[in-house]
Formats: C-alpha cells, sequence, structure tokens
C-alpha cells in the first residue's frame, strides 16, 4: 500500500464515520432519552444497570459500566453499573455447563432484580446470548433496552427500548454505539447531579 493509498484509506473511514453521526443527529433522539431515564429512575430508586455484548459489544458494555461507576464528566455519586462480561469464571462455567447462549442470562437471573435494566448491545440484533439474556430480564421484571444496528433483529424486538444506528457496517454501528453510550452517559449524569 502506498502513502497516497494508506492516506486515502484512512480519509475513507473517517468520511464514513461521519456521514453516519451525520445522519443520525436527523433521527429522533426519544429511544436515547427514554433509556437515560429508564437508568435514572432505576439508580434513584436503588437499582443498577447490567450491561452486556459480544466482542466489540462487550468492549462497550465494559466502557458504559466503568463511566457510571467512576465518572464520565462530572464528579459525582459512583452509580451502580456491572458489564456482565468481565467474569471469565463465571462466563466459562456456565459457557461449559449450559451453552454459550445463556452467559449472560444466567447471570441476569443471578443478578438482575425487578426495577434494574439490562442493555443489551448487538450490532447484528441477533446474538442469541444477548437475546436470551433481555427475555430473562423481561420475565424478572427489569426494564429492557436494546442497543443495535440496522433492523434490531430479535433483540430490538424483545427488548422495551430500542435504540438503532441506520447501518449495517458492524464497524461504523459499532463506532455510532460509542458515541450513543457517551450521550446516555452525559444524559443520566447530568440528571443525577442536578437532582
Amino acid at each position: 500500500m502506498t502513502s497516497d493509498e494508506a492516506r486515502a484509506l484512512v480519509a475513507s473511514v473517517l468520511a464514513e464515520s461521519l456521514a453516519l453521526h451525520e445522519r443520525m443527529i436527523r433521527l429522533d433522539p426519544q429511544p436515547l432519552i427514554d433509556a437515560a431515564t429508564a437508568i435514572v429512575q432505576s439508580l434513584r430508586a436503588g437499582g443498577k444497570l447490567l450491561a452486556f455484548g459480544n466482542g466489540g459489544s462487550a468492549a462497550d458494555a465494559q466502557h458504559v459500566a466503568a463511566e457510571l461507576v467512576g465518572r464520565f464528566e462530572r464528579e459525582r455519586a459512583a452509580l451502580a453499573a456491572v458489564a456482565l462480561t468481565t467474569d471469565t469464571s463465571v462466563l466459562t462455567s456456565v459457557g461449559n455447563d449450559y451453552a454459550f447462549d445463556r452467559v449472560f442470562a444466567r447471570q441476569v437471573d443471578a443478578l438482575g432484580r425487578a426495577g434494574d435494566v439490562a442493555l443489551g448491545i448487538s450490532t447484528s440484533g441477533r446474538s442469541p446470548n444477548v437475546v436470551a439474556a433481555l427475555q430473562s430480564a423481561r420475565e424478572r421484571g427489569l426494564r429492557t433496552i436494546a442497543l443495535t444496528g440496522q433492523g434490531g433483529g430479535p433483540a430490538g424486538q424483545v427488548a422495551e427500548g430500542h435504540i438503532t444506528v441506520p447501518s449495517d457496517s458492524t464497524a461504523r454501528v459499532q463506532e455510532a454505539h460509542r458515541t450513543l453510550l457517551h450521550a446516555l452517559c452525559a444524559l443520566v449524569e447530568k440528571a443525577m447531579t442536578d437532582a
């Protein structure tokens, strides 16, 4: 690859990401605002956020939990958030003893309480373990939110709230998810510090 080709590739990636973000600005932000409201209501009532996903979405689940437990942009009290993607002993034991499809649902069953919020992140919306966890969460009385790519798949259908990114490119959807999660953190943090 020549230097010019490399520069063109970088410019193309940035242009695609920018174009998707510009499309998202024109979309209705209400699903994201509703998700933040559900999280704030849960936190104020002593509840917590349970976040989960696979691969890059697992990293996003950890990222949003870290922003809430630590801080996003304001100094404030710690907020209760757990990424169900981080305990390798739980993930491997459940995957081995039950099935990989149950690695998040089993944790929702153990840790989730009515009034908590379950946030399932899936670029395709078709991850069986994310869908199973959202279903389990609904059965247990948790509020459920799916963050997906174009269409939303089964995750978007089973969740009470659905935030979708209008793209089917995994890389572009992941970039947009990080931006949306930062907006979610900003909304939650402002509500919790202005109260």
